[in-house]
Order: structure tokens, then C-alpha cells, then sequence
């Protein structure tokens, strides 16, 4: 069992229950290091935190160290996940527009930056511009180079904030709250509701990409016509 593996990882917060404030940092620098690439699943993360809450809400069903003992507070922590999460994706679109060119041929990020996976990643930002931040963020291990990447090819900074800030604010409290309300009971339906999100993104794609198609047919129709194509 690896340390980064979700029992590892939810063993590990699990002894800082009645030390909130210490769940809150390590929130925080778990965040950080997972936007960076690290072998940390984010979802991991925040399905332990859920956890965590659930057992300080329920002290019939997991009694505290001892009487009055502090606990995780659902809201807080959902707070500062999502807090932390927008907060390392946007320093990640930051760097890869400042450093990005120098670090993606730097030769110990190679195994990160493939040539391949760079290739296959600024395609889909070409063909759906804003819209792929979107997707790198419910991507696990395209999220650190499909940010970067954002950063680089020099998205503008307001679409990257508003696409990747409205799945944060959706995906992140979402699971820590409903996982901090009813426990273990949850999780499968928490995983259905990611698949439906996926589901919800390919057909956003879909209708953008056929509204594009559509209209670069029209323009190829207005060219063989003679007509100037349509603004």
C-alpha cells in the first residue's frame, strides 16, 4: 500500500480529527502539491476531509478524545478547499504564462511535459479554447499541464478564472459536504454524480464544436458564391 494511496492518506488526516486547524493546512499544502503534479489524488483528499467532518458531527458514533474537543467544521473545510484548489490551478496558469516555454523544456520535467501529451493538450485548447480548462480540471494527471498549457498559449486570464473557478465552486464543497452529511453512504452516488459532469462537459463540447463546424460551412458556401462570409 503506497503512502499516497486513499487509505494512506485518510489514515494520516484521520489523527489530526480534533485538530481542525491542522486539517485546514494540510488542505491547503495537499492541494498545492496535487495541482503541482504530485501523486496526491485531490479527490482522495477532499473524500478524507468529508470523513473526517462526518466523525466530528456524529460523537455517538465516534467519541471524541475528550468532552468538548474541537472538530472539523464541514463549511470551514469546504471553504478552504475550494479556496485552495482555485487558488494553486490559478498560480499553475501563471507560471506556465511567465515560465512556462523555459520549464516545459527543461530536461527533468520531461516525464511531465511529453511531447505527445503537450501536442494532444494545445490541440484541445486550440479547437475548444475556454471551455478545456474545464476539462484538464475533472482530468486527474492532465490537470498540471493542461493549466500550464492555458498559461502558455496565453488564454486570458478572466476565461481560465471563470471556467476553472465555477467547476471548483461545483465539484469541491460538493463532495466535502454531502460526504461530511452522510458519511460513507454517499461515496458511490459522489462518483456517479462525477461521471454525470463528464457527461454534461462531451455535450457541451460536441454542441460547440458543431456550431463551429456549421459555421465554417457557411463561410466555405459564402467563398464558393462569391459573397464575402457572414460576420
Amino acid at each position: 500500500m503506497g503512502f499516497f494511496s486513499e487509505q494512506s492518506i485518510f489514515l494520516w488526516l484521520s489523527q489530526f480529527a480534533y485538530e481542525p486547524t491542522m486539517v485546514y493546512s494540510s488542505i491547503v499544502a495537499m492541494m498545492v502539491l496535487s495541482a503541482f503534479g504530485l501523486p496526491i489524488p485531490e479527490e482522495v483528499t477532499l473524500l478524507s476531509v468529508g470523513l473526517i467532518a462526518y466523525m466530528g458531527s456524529n460523537p455517538h458514533l465516534y467519541p471524541p478524545p475528550f468532552l468538548g474537543a474541537p472538530v472539523v467544521n464541514p463549511v470551514h473545510a469546504a471553504i478552504v478547499a475550494t479556496i485552495a484548489v482555485f487558488s494553486a490551478d490559478f498560480m499553475i496558469y501563471w507560471i506556465g504564462r511567465i515560465w512556462g516555454r523555459k520549464l516545459v523544456h527543461h530536461p527533468r520535467l520531461a516525464h511531465i511535459f511529453s511531447k505527445a501529451l503537450l501536442a494532444k493538450a494545445e490541440s484541445f485548447v486550440q479547437r475548444y479554447g475556454m471551455l478545456a480548462t474545464g476539462v484538464f480540471r475533472f482530468t486527474p494527471g492532465v490537470r498540471f499541464p493542461g493549466h500550464m498549457l492555458c498559461g502558455i498559449m496565453r488564454m486570458a486570464a478572466w476565461k481560465f478564472a471563470l471556467v476553472d473557478g465555477i467547476a471548483v465552486a461545483v465539484s469541491v464543497p460538493t463532495q466535502i459536504l454531502l460526504i461530511a452529511h452522510y458519511g460513507e453512504a454517499i461515496l458511490g452516488l459522489i462518483r456517479e454524480f462525477k461521471m454525470g459532469v463528464f457527461g454534461v462537459i462531451g455535450v457541451v463540447l460536441i454542441a460547440v464544436l458543431a456550431l463551429r463546424l456549421r459555421e465554417r460551412a457557411k463561410e466555405r458556401e459564402a467563398e464558393a458564391g462569391g459573397n464575402p462570409p457572414p460576420v
